[in-house]
């Protein structure tokens, strides 16, 4: 093998672990890379080989350089599935059924994936976010019940460490975010027994998940999901 052969297999080889750190959620889409340097103290490379992988992924538009800010992770990955989507929906209301059924199978999955495999960090990252869903609620603030809420499934969704259920989250699921806002919202709105149903719902699953009794958390997952497409049923009619 010659010098050259070398050092590509480096780069190759570099290249396809910060691959992995994009597809794994360590690098989330908007997040800096570490310096140039840091990368390869870690890798145990030289620095013009953590250049140059980097450039190859800037190639491919997964990654993007803002002078004298870093490098970024770009949503490529994110648009490649969910783009042709979002106008879809928009046109046809009536998908909106879809939509759960698919959220009930993806979600039911992660929170039975999160039960078996959160790490300690993760579920306190769970508890906290269930605490602030319950914060919400109780001061009456539709607005950041809805946020929480939505943020508490993107932990859920990183916690299952399952590279595909991961992307599959961070790009159908974050594309139909409008989506779950407004049937929360509406659920919210519909009245005080929706609203705590919701909350009561969302407690089961972070219990279930941060006790790892994963086909609980997969059962109150869908229990969640079957109960807003049945308001969804029940206002279409």
């Amino acid at each position: 093998m010659t010098v050259n052969d070398s050092a590509r297999g480096q780069v190759e080889a570099v290249m396809r672990k910060l691959e992995t750190a994009l597809l794994d959620g360590t690098w989330p889409v908007g997040s800096r890379l570490p310096a140039e340097r840091a990368l390869a103290q870690q890798h145990d490379v030289a620095r013009n080989t953590i250049r140059e992988a980097i450039q190859r992924l800037a190639a491919r538009g997964l990654v993007k350089s803002r002078r004298g800010a870093g490098v970024f992770v770009t949503d490529r990955l994110r648009v490649g599935i969910a783009s042709p989507w979002g106008q879809l929906v928009a046109d046809h209301p009536a998908l909106r059924k879809d939509i759960v059924e698919f959220r009930r199978v993806l979600e039911g999955a992660t929170a039975y994936f999160a039960a078996l495999r959160a790490n300690p960090g993760e579920r306190k990252k769970i508890r906290a976010l269930m605490r602030e869903l319950e914060r919400c609620h109780r001061v009456d603030d539709n607005a950041a019940e809805a946020k929480a809420d939505a943020m508490l499934h993107d932990a859920i969704a990183m916690a299952s460490h399952n590279t595909m259920f991961l992307h599959l989250h961070s790009s159908v699921i974050a594309m139909l975010r409008e989506h779950i806002t407004i049937s929360g919202n509406s659920l919210r709105e519909d009245g005080k027994a929706s609203s705590e149903q919701l909350l009561l719902q969302h407690r089961a699953v972070c219990e279930a998940i941060c006790a790892r009794r994963p086909e609980e958390a997969r059962t109150a997952m869908q229990t969640h999901i079957d109960f807003v497409r049945n308001w969804i049923d029940r206002n279409d009619s």
